[in-house]
């Protein structure tokens, strides 16, 4: 039995293989990058090719979809696919408890009220069951995030929307490449926005996001939204003209440019990363207490976070509490070299922007549905899930982290035989 690091023994991830570059930057992107600043084509409506147009050609026809548009950030993409399905004012649209920010913010930028749903507390998605419950007759959208990169229950959501006559607007940002019963994500519903951002599967040189979509409708709404909702033509000059309320949301040629260049490598990176982390969840799903990621038979997960829950009754301290046992073995497995952390700290409605109804002043856009006896607010699962889980982020990116991974793995096996420590240090920190 090996000493803990945090207690002075040797840590089982040596400390000059722990940095891991993400994203990897080639020869190839630096040219990509380099061509589109030599070529004086800068913006993505300049009358000539651009960047911006092969990207969204390349990944319409990846994605099985007629119609992508580039646009300036994965958060801006969900704002305006809500916009171009006519989400307005006093409009309710359904979103995950637990989600990165901007899933809430999108409805509340177009004065729509964010009703949130608890989740799966195995695939982390959205509960049916319970979007099922919160559907009212201001309900028009689904906005259904694919967490972490692995697809939502689309059929019973699917089935939902059609019966309750709703949008469903897929938020893959985390899931670029995913499959859902052999159809890639980004075709499954209305609509789909992803993220370029740099730390995603798919990155840019900072930011970006893609929207896809099969109606050809709102596609173009889409392409006027992002410029001033303005009609952009080639070949036809610009009347400066805004049609309705649109933004400037336009992805630069630079980024589009880079993004298409790793595309170049994508599916390469994602077989290794699957293999990779398959080889690294096996062995901890050997150890007692904790819960590893997963996907069903009819499904691929896109593995850009990996998140663990842990039992402390299985792990055999069942006096332990649910945060006490994942600070500590935060603080013990860090110690190891391993860098678990945190993936966001309250579910998204006890966020403070919801909580204090702030919004657009006079408390809207809530204060347009008074009078009604408003959403149940109990999300147990997302509120567990945060309460005992932990992830792994951007390390396992890296199609070469196969062999970190394996030294994850020692690090949790040795923890695991020191089980007394993690009782005491959970003990202090309780």
């Amino acid at each position: 039995m090996t000493k803990l690091a945090m207690l002075g023994g040797a840590p089982a991830v040596p400390r000059d293989i722990r940095q891991v570059p993400w994203p990897i930057i080639t020869e190839e992107d630096r040219k990509a990058v380099l061509t589109v600043l030599d070529g004086g084509q800068l913006v993505s409506n300049a009358e000539n090719e651009t960047a911006v147009r092969d990207l969204e050609r390349r990944f319409a026809e990846r994605t099985g979809v007629t119609h992508c548009v580039g646009v300036s950030n994965g958060t801006t993409a969900l704002s305006l696919a809500l916009a171009a399905l006519g989400i307005g004012p006093g409009d309710e649209v359904i979103v995950p408890s637990l989600s990165f920010i901007a899933s809430a913010l999108a409805p509340l930028h177009q004065m729509a009220v964010p009703v949130f749903a608890d989740v799966d507390p195995v695939t982390f998605n959205l509960d049916p069951a319970d979007v099922e419950r919160r559907i009212t007759g201001r309900t028009r959208a689904i906005l259904v995030v694919h967490l972490h990169g692995l697809p939502a229950d689309m059929d019973a959501l699917g089935e939902l929307a059609r019966r309750h006559n709703l949008a469903i607007l897929e938020d893959a940002a985390q899931a670029h490449g995913a499959l859902y019963r052999g159809k890639p994500v980004g075709s499954l519903g209305d609509v789909a926005a992803f993220s370029l951002q740099v730390t995603k599967n798919l990155p840019t040189c900072g930011e970006g996001g893609l929207l896809t979509t099969d109606d050809p409708a709102l596609a173009e709404k889409v392409r006027m939204g992002r410029q001033f909702g303005e009609v952009i033509e080639s070949g036809r000059p610009r009347d400066y003209i805004s049609y309705f309320l649109g933004w400037n949301s336009k992805l630069n040629p630079v980024q589009a440019a880079f993004a298409a260049s790793q595309l170049d490598r994508f599916d390469d990176y994602a077989r290794h990363r699957q293999e990779n982390v398959t080889r690294f969840l096996d062995r901890l799903r050997e150890l007692p207490g904790i819960a590893v990621p997963g996907a069903p038979a009819h499904a691929t997960h896109a593995w850009h976070i990996l998140r663990f829950r842990f039992d402390p009754a299985a792990l055999g301290l069942p006096e332990v509490a649910p945060t006490a046992l994942r600070d500590a073995l935060r603080r013990v497995l860090r110690a190891e070299g391993v860098p678990m952390s945190q993936y966001q700290l309250v579910p998204l409605p006890e966020q403070k922007v919801f909580t204090d109804r702030i919004g657009f002043g006079s408390g809207y856009p809530w204060a347009a549905a008074e009078g009604t006896a408003g959403p149940d607010q109990r999300f147990p699962v997302a509120r567990a899930i945060i309460d005992d889980s932990l992830t792994l982020q951007k390390r396992h990116l890296h199609p070469d982290s196969g062999p970190l991974l394996q030294r994850y793995a020692d690090a949790f096996e040795k923890v695991w035989q020191h089980r007394d420590v993690l009782a005491a240090v959970a003990g202090r920190a309780s």
